[in-house]
């Protein structure tokens, strides 16, 4: 079984002056997920080699287990550093894409011609697609047969009241909740900070970081079907 996991290359937070980019947690667990399930998997980014890490993300009290069996895991911090150019990556070539979060998404996956077009060809394809956290932000100019992906669907993504939370709704370009909501989405969510996923047909969403690894278990389960 082959998984593409899709990271961002954007590491400005807004005007702030601060570094933003992937969330370790997001990125590890379900990775872990995967390879421990015997996965395949290739990591691409728009730009290519190392993805940004948001360093709200690498503090001691964001750590969880699969964020420290990655920092004594000099194979995956080598497979991270050498990102694939999403460009170059094609549908056919995998069974599935997993797109980890953090706040780098909302801009540039939610724009990137290449990651939309990747989107639109997997689900084309027939093959799931599953999201975490802000990553839900890469749906938002996905459209098959002239409809928005979303639209119609259960979905979930970071809440505006965690989006609140963490003191960024006024810095991000756009709100995960909203963005699903306005294209159409029967957006769901559980309490902030609660793992929660959703599945509708080929789309897989987790509302947070505490989502990710059961995100990936839920795409494992549907790819296994």
């Amino acid at each position: 079984m082959k998984i593409l996991m899709v990271l961002t290359s954007h590491d400005e937070l807004g005007d702030t002056g601060k570094k933003t980019g992937f969330w370790l947690e997001e990125f590890a667990a379900p990775y872990y997920a995967f390879i421990d399930a015997g996965v395949d998997v290739t990591l691409a980014s728009p730009a290519g080699g190392q993805p940004p890490l948001d360093p709200s993300s690498d503090t001691e009290d964001a750590q969880t287990k699969d964020t420290k069996r990655f920092k004594e895991d000099s194979e995956a911090q080598k497979h991270l550093a050498n990102t694939k150019k999403l460009a170059d990556m094609k549908a056919e070539d995998f069974d599935s894409v997993f797109y980890p979060g953090g706040h780098g998404p909302l801009w540039d996956l939610a724009v990137d011609k290449d990651s939309i077009n990747l989107i639109e060809t997997f689900v084309q394809q027939d093959k799931p697609v599953a999201f975490v956290c802000h990553s839900p932000a890469a749906l938002k100019n996905v459209k098959v047969d002239g409809e928005y992906l979303v639209k119609g669907k259960t979905v979930t993504g970071f809440t505006n009241s965690e989006e609140d939370a963490v003191g960024l709704t006024d810095v991000v370009p756009f709100l995960v909740e909203d963005v699903l909501k306005a294209n159409g989405g029967d957006y769901q969510k559980a309490n902030d900070w609660e793992s929660y996923v959703v599945e509708d047909g080929l789309l897989i969403t987790g509302q947070n970081p505490a989502s990710s690894e059961d995100a990936a278990k839920r795409l494992l389960n549907k790819l296994n079907d």
